[in-house]
């Protein structure tokens, strides 16, 4: 796979992707804007943009849906400028249609991630130090961590740092997905040639073509904060 320097520096610094439109269902009812939950006093939101601006962040797009309006609210408390971005078809669009709405914002070595994904700062930072394709998934190859949700999280199969399939159905898998990404303009592209596309469509489109890899980030903690187990779990184990 041809080196393209996808974790080199932005020119005006790096910006981030963070999708914030779904309704959160599995945990709705204990937070109705997951978004907004709290660890530690802090919205799940911001701990994701802490995270991704100490790993030099200077900007970031929210796409938001569900609840847009108190989601658009705290990010005056965000560590960097924050711009909302709707996706009118959160409701019932793949999150590939949240990607798509932030399209305008994308520029090769944009960070990607989930608002409900708590990840520790050395993790995007080792991202940025293994990248070199035009898409870099962070993954973690710790299977049967407790901290994973087995049935509901996205799996990966690679081959070295290729990436062979993506998908949350895979029987045959060596690593998590993170949900942390680095992006460019080729992941707009694959999604924009297909019709309501999930995340995963675009990055197996771009495996298929050798434009998408897989860097292990090793035993950098993450935690995918998507029901009341999860949340519990956030609550008594995560460290600032």
């Amino acid at each position: 796979m041809q080196g393209s320097g996808m974790g080199s520096s932005q020119p005006d610094g790096r910006h981030a992707i963070i999708l914030a439109a779904g309704a959160g269902s599995r945990l709705s009812d204990v937070e109705p804007v997951k978004p907004l939950t709290l660890v530690h006093g802090r919205p799940l939101l911001l701990h994701v943009l802490d995270a991704l601006a100490s790993a030099g962040a200077t900007g970031a797009t929210i796409v938001v849906g569900h609840r847009a309006d108190a989601i658009s609210a705290i990010l005056g408390d965000a560590p960097i400028p924050a711009t909302p971005v709707h996706n009118a078809d959160w409701a019932s669009a793949p999150n590939g249609v949240s990607v798509l709405a932030a399209a305008n914002a994308v520029r090769p070595g944009s960070f990607l991630c989930m608002s409900d994904h708590l990840i520790d700062p050395l993790l995007p930072q080792r991202l940025l130090a293994g990248a070199q394709a035009p898409l870099s998934l962070a993954i973690d190859r710790r299977l049967g961590h407790p901290w994973v949700d087995e049935a509901d999280v996205t799996r990966v199969r690679t081959e070295g740092r290729a990436i062979r399939a993506i998908g949350k159905g895979l029987c045959i898998y060596d690593a998590y997905d993170t949900g942390l990404f680095l992006i460019g303009p080729e992941l707009i592209a694959a999604l924009r040639a297909r019709s309501g596309p999930s995340l995963s469509d675009g990055v197996a489109a771009l495996a298929r073509q050798g434009l998408a890899e897989a860097v292990d980030v090793g035993d950098s903690p993450w935690l995918d904060v998507d029901d009341a187990r999860a949340l519990a779990l956030a609550r008594r184990k995560w460290r600032d």
